[in-house]
């Protein structure tokens, strides 16, 4: 009986784990292989670096797709605040594994760049490089949806693109990670491209040593701007300004509270941990207090990205500690 119940928490749990996230690592390791046959065939650097940068992408969803699983997993009396933060030290990993991938990445470049190959089977890797635009394209919509129904942002049509952008920085790490890597990746697959019909049409063969080259330079830039994301993450960040507005604006609904003291919300992943101090009206009993105050948790966790809220209460002092959000 215990196992049938471990196997349905377990399964839950998956059922939980960031979806675009497993899309780009079944999608990326298809595309892996595809590229690594290509590659082999035409000698094509350009394609090359094309095939590491979906390796690296394929392993590095796999890490965060079992991060996701974990960090969903409920509080223990050991880490009450929960497992939020686990996604951000997968993440962490996939960063090594993009670092590895993009030196190699630019060393392969630089050796084409100075000892040219001959490239063959132009249509063959045209071919590939399509099919990774479209793979790739489907995936990057697909995140660029997820992070706004992560953030709660309606978006439709060409709206998606630059709504996802505005709101990415709300949305879970995992997500983060599959949004930048997929950017780099239809980049990545423009440029071999490029690289492609240029060293077949014309003798400037070294154009295929400087994409490699730019597609390592690009993976480096997704490593640090993915380490920078998840390190913050582990040291705890802040709630950006809308989420602790949203919760100033529900803990305001409740009539006799006059205003915050002081708040802070701390994200974990895409999870949040309220703290706050309110001022109540003056004269209210302890047991009319103790009521609104638990009436104001309730409603905050109604929201599914608060996990837990710790709320204080005084007597109104007199003085404006929370300006709204108007007068900011």
């Amino acid at each position: 009986m215990e196992s049938k119940v471990e196997r349905l928490g377990l399964l839950a749990l998956i059922k939980k784990g960031n979806k675009s996230s497993a899309i780009a690592m079944i999608g990326n390791a298809i595309i892996a292989a595809i590229k690594a046959f290509a590659a082999a065939f035409s000698g094509s650097g350009a394609m090359f670096a094309s095939a590491m940068h979906s390796l690296a992408d394929a392993i590095n969803q796999g890490f965060v797709f079992v991060g996701s699983i974990l960090s969903e997993k409920r509080p223990t009396p050991r880490f009450p605040t929960g497992f939020g933060r686990v996604i951000n030290l997968f993440c962490m990993v996939a960063v090594i594994v993009v670092t590895i991938m993009a030196y190699e990445t630019i060393h392969e470049g630089w050796h084409l760049f100075n000892h040219p190959a001959e490239s063959e089977g132009i249509w063959l890797n045209i071919g590939v490089l399509i099919i990774n635009l479209i793979v790739d394209g489907f995936i990057l919509i697909k995140a660029m949806k997820e992070i706004l129904h992560e953030a709660k942002v309606e978006a439709h049509g060409f709206k998606i693109a630059p709504a996802a952008f505005k709101n990415v920085g709300r949305s879970a790490p995992a997500t983060r990670l599959v949004f930048y890597e997929d950017i780099v990746a239809v980049t990545g697959a423009l440029l071999a491209m490029i690289a492609v019909i240029v060293v077949y049409f014309t003798t400037f063969d070294r154009m295929d040593g400087l994409v490699t080259i730019l597609i390592g330079l690009l993976m480096f830039g997704v490593a640090f701007r993915v380490g920078y994301d998840n390190m913050i993450g582990l040291i705890g960040v802040s709630a950006p300004k809308e989420v602790a507005d949203k919760v100033s604006q529900i803990i305001f609904s409740e009539p006799l509270v006059t205003d915050i003291y002081q708040m802070r919300i701390l994200q974990e992943g895409r999870y949040y941990h309220v703290e706050a101090l309110m001022e109540l009206k003056a004269g209210l009993s302890l047991a009319d207090a103790d009521d609104i105050k638990f009436k104001v948790r309730d409603k905050l966790l109604l929201d599914t990205d608060i996990t837990d809220a710790t709320l204080g209460i005084i007597e109104d002092d007199g003085v404006k500690s929370w300006l709204p959000i108007d007068k900011r």
